[in-house]
């Protein structure tokens, strides 16, 4: 089943083999992300994590288009993140997995082993690929002064949520205003994801079946203000039988279309899609968009 799954996700060219100009973006950050709507912040940080997967040479003009003004790249042991800033805030992005790399996704969870970290225990392979970048990240956040998030998409929502916990509890003079996360895995135990008071967007598309792993049984949890986005992309307060009921509706409609949901709905570009379409009826006054107010995460 895995290998006729993946042949299916490799239909449409990565984002990793495209160009900053093959892209339209939403997003241009002229003004401090504290005056955007939560939404807004939300679509930057979408959009931020979706160049991540382009090569460093094309993902500095993507940059650019953005509104950021500088950068720079770190790499090591595989793992991979940009620090990316304007003239109002500084964002540190994670490298994470596409849809079309199932296998590396799978082989990633499969390590189910956890480890120690600050407070209780993370995820063996994203701590692993977390301890190569972090040093690095570390030392040049050490100068940092501007107003400072935290994202990822896939592994590097795991990442970028162990990095911010990371900066919060450290001897960095600036903290993480915000975390904003795109179908990540659970990171830790439950212990480990209450410890640090961030506040942090975790964004879940339908079908994703990178949110559903690690399995909770083997102690994981999620952590952080869970957004939902229903088969239709639109963002609802579903749990229990009535999610299970939503998640067979994208599953059969996503036959219908000949793709597979759990792995199409991983998608960086359809996270963006539905943010934008959420955006674009908030700013038209025909929603009321994302409360401020904080949601107890449901696992």
């Amino acid at each position: 089943m895995s290998i006729s799954v993946t042949k299916l996700a490799e239909r449409k060219p990565p984002i990793s083999q495209k160009s900053a100009s093959d892209f339209s973006f939403k997003t241009k950050l002229n003004k401090p992300m504290a005056e955007l709507s939560i939404l807004r912040r939300c679509l930057a940080c979408a959009e931020s994590s979706m160049i991540s997967y382009l090569t460093p040479e094309e993902c500095n003009k993507a940059a650019s288009r953005l509104g950021f003004v500088g950068g720079k790249y770190f790499s090591a042991g595989g793992a991979q993140a940009y620090w990316f800033w304007s003239k109002h805030d500084s964002i540190v992005v994670f490298r994470g997995t596409e849809p079309n790399e199932w296998n590396d996704i799978q082989a990633d969870a499969n390590a189910i082993t956890a480890l120690a970290e600050t407070v209780g225990r993370v995820h063996r392979g994203f701590k692993t690929e977390t301890d190569e970048l972090w040093p690095l990240i570390e030392k040049e956040l050490e100068a940092n002064k501007l107003p400072l998030y935290f994202t990822g998409h896939s592994l590097g929502g795991a990442m970028a949520t162990i990095c911010a916990g990371r900066c919060l509890l450290s001897y960095i003079h600036s903290e993480p205003i915000e975390l904003h996360t795109f179908g990540s895995p659970r990171v830790g135990c439950k212990r480990y994801i209450n410890h640090a008071p961030i506040k942090h967007y975790r964004w879940v598309n339908n079908n994703d079946i990178v949110t559903r792993v690690p399995p909770p049984w083997l102690g994981y949890r999620h952590g952080g203000r869970e957004i939902y986005l229903n088969y239709l992309g639109q963002i609802r307060e579903i749990h229990g039988w009535k999610r299970v009921a939503d998640r067979l509706k994208g599953f059969f409609g996503g036959l219908r279309r000949f793709r597979i949901d759990q792995l199409s709905d991983h998608s960086t570009l359809d996270y963006i899609e539905h943010i934008f379409e959420a955006v674009r009826l908030e700013e038209s006054g025909q929603t009321s968009g994302l409360s401020a107010e904080p949601v107890t995460p449901k696992n």
